[in-house]
């Protein structure tokens, strides 16, 4: 079903943007007033898409009901954007927050990350997508439930390389990278890869090496030079734009303390903070385990001289930055959330 933006999708989300003909387009799935509960944006998706009404009524639109949404329908603005270099609390992080009523989080969107890279796959997107990337975000903030008071955006880890085109769309926004041991992120992702550590699974993307420089790589040398390269983007932003460090260690009492001006967490939910954080923030019928000895444990020799080679010193150069910072006190607290 094609169309524009109307009063009758308020409850309805993108969870799809591509290209097809040259033409970018939008699916979009019915949530009504579904709270995003599951760890990964994808997830909710799934979910809602087996519901009967979803499975006989699709819509889907051209990308100018991404503007037409902006223009006629008001949203929360973005409060503050998650970055992180993958397998080091985000999603903890995420799933914290997603379980106070007045936070509305979208961790990790593929719509969002499509639309961010839009310009690699498609030189006549540039010109739009900072309006397409708005209109994105606009249709996020719809509150649905309306008990929303905060929007939170989890971003993929590769989209470090998109923080300064997100900084620039919103300039007031704070933002904050997360980031763990090199040693433990990468003795995980050798484990389990995402999507970003095998070579040519991710697509067009600022993360990507060539393809004369991945024949020349093995599997471990890939992740590590790959993880380096997000730590390394992280700092370099984070000098550039002012983002807020977070190392995996302080977590998750970081959340409500050091954090809690920016994230305006009240005293009051901090208890039920801290009865979330007791739960696997992947497998949430699970019990939290503590597994970063385990991680260094399992790290190899070629593992620990990589990590030593590729990752280690923009990992003490953030370490070097997040104290100096504490130390100096310095942390932005936003302003109220703005809809428009």
């Amino acid at each position: 079903m094609d169309g524009a933006m109307n009063d009758d999708m308020q409850q309805w989300l993108p969870i799809r943007v591509w290209r097809v003909d040259g033409e970018w387009r939008v699916d979009w799935c019915w949530f009504g007033d579904t709270p995003l509960r599951e760890p990964f944006y994808r997830d909710s998706v799934q979910k809602a898409l087996r519901l009967p009404f979803n499975q006989a009524m699709r819509r889907n639109t051209s990308i100018d009901a991404l503007r037409d949404c902006q223009q006629n329908h008001p949203a929360l603005a973005p409060q503050m954007f998650i970055h992180h270099a993958s397998r080091c609390g985000s999603t903890l992080m995420a799933q914290l927050l997603a379980g106070i009523d007045r936070y509305s989080v979208f961790s990790e969107p593929p719509p969002l990350d499509s639309l961010l890279r839009a310009h690699l796959l498609d030189d006549a997107a540039a010109a739009q997508q900072a309006d397409w990337v708005r209109g994105l975000l606009h249709a996020f903030g719809q509150p649905r439930r309306g008990t929303e008071e905060s929007l939170i955006i989890k971003l993929d880890a590769w989209n470090i390389f998109e923080a300064d085109f997100l900084h620039a769309l919103y300039p007031h926004t704070p933002w904050l990278f997360l980031y763990r041991d090199p040693l433990e992120i990468v003795v995980s992702q050798v484990r389990q890869p995402g999507v970003h550590m095998v070579p040519g699974m991710l697509g067009p993307s600022a993360l990507a090496f060539t393809a004369e420089q991945i024949a020349q790589m093995s599997p471990v040398e890939f992740a590590v030079r790959s993880i380096g390269r997000i730590l390394q983007q992280g700092l370099e932003q984070c000098r550039q734009n002012g983002g807020v460090l977070v190392n995996y260690r302080e977590l998750p009492g970081a959340v409500w303390d050091r954090l809690g001006p920016i994230f305006g967490i009240r005293q009051s939910e901090v208890a039920q903070l801290e009865r979330i954080a007791g739960f696997n923030a992947k497998q949430p019928s699970m019990d939290f385990t503590p597994d970063s000895a385990r991680k260094r444990e399992a790290a190899s020799a070629d593992v620990h001289a990589a990590v030593e080679r590729w990752a280690r010193e923009p990992y003490e150069a953030l370490e070097q930055l997040r104290l100096a910072s504490i130390v100096s006190g310095r942390v932005q607290v936003p302003k109220a959330s703005a809809t428009g």
